[in-house]
């Protein structure tokens, strides 16, 4: 088949929807929109599945405010999806880019994403169909970049959430509480909670990420010290918590395909401390609440969606295809992150984990290391309530 004559951009969303997803996408068209050879430029509505079926939203026609608004807009304008594709699909998926005559193809998501954007890409760059990933997830489990859009935000919710809890368990401490963090397999989020700190002392007290292993006899020790110091005590623990034997420390609720639903951890942990210890406890569980959540959206997350969205068109532009965009610091004094071209076979379906050097050794808590590297990424300082308390 021949090459395609007219270039048109098209867009796509996958994976969990973020509170910086549509910064993205808005540094995209107002980056298209510089380039008279770019013709078209479209959306596919609902993820991938909007190629499949040929759902497309014309982006050059939206009005001026809808599209200013987007870096302030939680989740994802155009859809996302998490369909499990099939390899005739991709077929599919091609013949339909080329059937809309698209030229450039940007792919916004995670790893599994990354997985669909490089399987598409070895299928289209016989046809000149420029393919470029843009990072985007909560759980900054991408590999190689420093960091992806969508973290911060969610690092920021998860940290002012921690620290709002803390006062009500501080002003009246008879009970342990118990956050349960997203992030199955990576404890990025959990791990975040530790910038609810102000001074030694403060929660969270405990923090548990899914890179150690989870000893339920130490986690009990720790809390019955804790409860006798404080009276009140915040534990943060991710969702994926697995045992010595890389099992879950709950048990799955459901299977259905490739997917397996587990309990929740942190209702698991307060009735544990509640039948063992015999201390009132509870569960919070924020869940997807913070996944989107544009009220505590950080402004350098939102600053750097819309740079990694401009930066897949100008380099799409350039000749580069089958690479997505990543993030490499600078320093952290002052804070300075440039965007650079990551190949896709080296992000499918890759994880990044915490670096042992951000845990201590106990496997309960979070160093400083962690702090000099996640604290730049929530934006402005966190609220402080020290000088509110009596």
């Amino acid at each position: 088949m021949s090459s395609i004559s007219e270039d048109n951009l098209l867009i796509v969303h996958g994976g969990g929807p973020t509170a910086v997803i549509n910064a993205s996408l808005y540094g995209a068209i107002e980056e298209a929109k510089r380039y008279r050879k770019i013709t078209g430029i479209y959306g596919a509505i609902g993820g991938v599945e909007g190629i499949l079926q040929e759902t497309y939203i014309d982006l050059k026609k939206q009005t001026y405010s809808s599209i200013e608004r987007l870096p302030f807009t939680p989740a994802s304008a155009i859809g996302t999806s998490r369909i499990h594709l099939r390899e005739t699909d991709y077929e599919i998926i091609l013949t339909n880019l080329l059937k809309k005559r698209i030229k450039y193809l940007l792919f916004n998501g995670g790893n599994g994403s990354m997985d669909t954007c490089g399987k598409i890409f070895r299928l289209a760059q016989e046809h000149d169909i420029r393919v470029l990933g843009i990072p985007k997830t909560v759980d900054n489990d991408i590999a190689v970049t420093d960091h992806s859009p969508g973290f911060g935000s969610a690092a920021r919710f998860i940290a002012a959430a921690t620290a709002e809890i803390a006062q009500d368990i501080k002003s009246m401490p008879i009970h342990v509480c118990i956050i349960e963090a997203m992030g199955r397999n990576a404890g990025w989020i959990t791990a975040s909670s530790i910038l609810a700190q102000e001074k030694a002392g403060d929660a969270p007290h405990l923090i548990y990420v899914s890179e150690r292993a989870f000893d339920s006899v130490k986690f009990l020790e720790d809390v019955q010290q804790l409860h006798k110091e404080y009276g009140g005590v915040v534990v943060v623990v991710s969702e994926g918590l697995k045992d010595g034997q890389g099992n879950s420390i709950v048990p799955p609720l459901m299977t259905k395909g490739r997917d397996v639903y587990f309990g929740d951890v942190g209702t698991h942990l307060a009735m544990l401390v509640i039948k063992e210890l015999g201390i009132k406890a509870r569960s919070e569980k924020p869940g997807i609440m913070g996944r989107a959540s544009i009220a505590y959206q950080s402004a350098k997350d939102r600053e750097e969606a819309i740079l990694a969205g401009a930066y897949s068109v100008q380099s799409a532009l350039q000749g580069e295809t089958g690479k997505m965009v990543g993030f490499k610091r600078i320093s952290n004094h002052p804070y300075h992150c440039e965007p650079f071209l990551i190949p896709l076979n080296e992000v499918m379906m890759h994880e990044k984990k915490l670096p042992d050097s951000f845990i201590n050794s106990r496997g309960n808590g979070i160093t400083s290391e962690f702090i000099e590297y996640c604290k730049p990424l929530i934006g402005e300082p966190l609220p402080t309530f020290t000088n509110y308390i009596i």
